[in-house]
């Protein structure tokens, strides 16, 4: 009688077992396969890393060894970084030992903790996926599939990658963006949209993707819109609570570091804002999305928006599922017109939207096939594969010229603006001073010399005058107030702030070398009392610097990166 009271017992607890393995066999190819591929994606960069990452770096340097929140330590406080939450990151890795300390397996942690942290967000975004796909496809093992997919799909799109592999901020707000669409999906499928926990996590994840970017602040908006569209008659009340409760929720991080910068650097918004003047945006801002079409491929695009309007043509439970999806990428795509074209290419505001936009392409394509006629399926899925072929030429283009050519590399920064002006400083025997640049990132972490930012990001006075377009005021405040002991300036730059053509630059300062009409080596002209060392220090600049910077790799690293070193212009692999 024991016996056979105990054999349904034994068999239920084998299908309690298989069943979880089943679930974590799913959850394992659901973010496991995606991450894997975008390592690989994310390797064919190499070590590269964009030289912007690299103010945040030295931020984090600066905090964590407690000089404070300057570029560098002695310089005056300015918030020169607009992602608290990323420089967060790098300063707990610091503390840790895992950043800014040395190298690991060979590779500087400088180049591969970032990209490491970028990884782990990249898991993030396909495991918040998978929470996706458990709550619209019912199948658990087809659920893995169709989550599996879009994470890899999205892992193959070159903007996506190449931005998460930057050492810029990108994968964390992927990662909390998804997040978000997770939560609403979940809310409304479990039919907990105005429940408190709701509420808090959706207030928590908004102040995180604010304090990431500032343009994470449009997610604040992701709830009240979704309790919006879904209110029904007599919610108005339990909706408006839960819309409190979010925004205070909210509030509370975010306010406390809104008055942390108010008493620190007496601004309401980051000093890269003022430097960069984000204005209100025109009426044109509103085609900027369309340029997003010719880079994911437009049969593409067309494909997935007809899977998407099928599926929401067809009433049932999905709808407000995909309702839930489409209000943040609604304003991701809202964020990424409103943001001024960024000079750095390859769409680098819209991280967030490759991710939510192919969760959704993905889970409406699988439903829309599922419904559809036998002929209409084989039509549509044939579509979408040359879709995905014409997608994925178009992407391994992409990737294939970035990977040869990317933007700004930190170790050339690192190279030209920081090891070679300590070298020059030490053939000429000036031990200390300022260097104006325009290319700020390596030149903080390697430079011995006080960085004076030519663009204003990570300065002041400098930012205001570009706000103001007052490039001669630029030129006097630099030239007459600053004096900077060096200047290197090149490209754009030097034709933007007019200072090779101020006759204040040519009567004081003298060229160690320069490399074309608009770009050199400058040295004030007073501190240079023995011709023979300017001349040393221009041999030096024509036979070590000049081919050495010629020479870097694109996708090389410099080491370490200390200050005062010249090793980057040896250290290079």
């Amino acid at each position: 009688m024991v016996q056979a009271l105990d054999r349904p017992s034994a068999r239920s607890d084998t299908h309690v077992a298989a069943g979880r393995r089943i679930g974590v066999l799913c959850w394992s190819g659901a973010v496991v396969v995606p991450t894997v591929v975008l390592a690989l994606h994310m390797a064919l960069y190499g070590r590269w890393l964009v030289d912007d990452a690299a103010i945040t770096f030295a931020y984090a340097r600066s905090l964590a060894e407690g000089a404070g929140p300057v570029l560098q330590p002695g310089a005056v406080p300015v918030e020169g970084w607009s992602n608290p939450t990323w420089l967060g990151v790098l300063v707990l890795g610091a503390a840790l030992g895992l950043f800014d300390h040395g190298s690991w397996f060979g590779v500087p942690d400088i180049v591969l903790f970032p990209k490491a942290v970028a990884l782990f967000c990249g898991a993030v975004v396909a495991a918040g996926f998978h929470l996706i796909t458990r709550e619209l496809v019912s199948s658990a093992t087809r659920a893995a599939v169709v989550a599996a997919a879009s994470g890899v799909l999205v892992a193959l799109q070159p903007s996506y990658a190449v931005w998460l592999a930057s050492g810029l901020e990108n994968s964390l707000l992927a990662a909390v963006v998804v997040m978000i669409a997770a939560v609403l999906v979940r809310a409304v499928a479990r039919g907990r949209v105005t429940a408190r926990r709701t509420a808090v996590t959706l207030g928590l994840l908004a102040a995180a993707a604010a304090l990431t970017r500032p343009d994470g602040l449009v997610y604040l908006m992701a709830y009240p819109v979704l309790m919006l569209l879904l209110l029904r008659r007599g919610g108005l009340r339990g909706s408006s609570l839960a819309a409190v409760l979010s925004f205070v929720t909210f509030a509370v991080p975010f306010g406390c570091y809104l008055a942390w910068r108010r008493a620190v650097f007496g601004l309401w918004v980051p000093n890269t804002a003022v430097a960069k003047s984000q204005g209100l945006p025109g009426i044109t801002a509103l085609n900027r999305p369309a340029e997003l079409i010719t880079v994911a491929g437009w049969l593409l695009v067309v494909v997935a928006v007809v899977a998407v309007a099928a599926s929401l043509a067809r009433p049932g439970r999905h709808v407000a599922l995909l309702v839930a999806l489409l209000v943040p990428l609604g304003l991701a795509l809202a964020a990424y017109a409103v943001l001024r074209p960024d000079w750095m290419g390859l769409q680098r505001f819209a991280t967030p939207v490759w991710a939510v936009g192919a969760v959704l392409s993905v889970v409406a394509a699988d439903r829309a096939l599922r419904l559809a006629t036998v002929r209409a399926r084989t039509v549509s899925a044939a579509l979408a594969v040359v879709a995905l072929v014409v997608s994925a030429t178009l992407w391994w283009q992409t990737a294939r010229t970035f990977r040869d050519a990317p933007t700004v590399r930190l170790c050339g920064v690192a190279v030209a603006m920081g090891a070679a002006p300590n070298a020059f400083g030490d053939i000429l025997g000036i031990p200390t001073g300022r260097l104006a640049t325009p290319d700020v990132g390596g030149a903080a972490m390697v430079s011995r010399y006080a960085v004076v930012d030519l663009v204003g990001l990570v300065d002041g006075p400098i930012a205001r005058y570009h706000a103001e377009d007052d490039m001669a005021g630029l030129r006097d405040h630099v030239l007459d107030r600053v004096r900077p002991e060096m200047i290197e300036i090149h490209g754009a730059w030097s034709r933007v702030t007019g200072l090779l053509d101020d006759p204040r630059t040519a009567q004081r300062y003298v060229p160690i070398l320069m490399e074309g009409p608009d770009s050199g080596y400058l040295v004030r002209r007073d501190l240079v009392s023995d011709p023979a060392r300017l001349a040393r220090a221009t041999e030096f600049a024509e036979q070590v610097v000049r081919p050495r910077h010629a020479t870097v790799g694109p996708r090389a690293s410099c080491g370490a990166l200390r200050p005062g070193s010249t090793d980057a212009l040896t250290a290079i692999d």
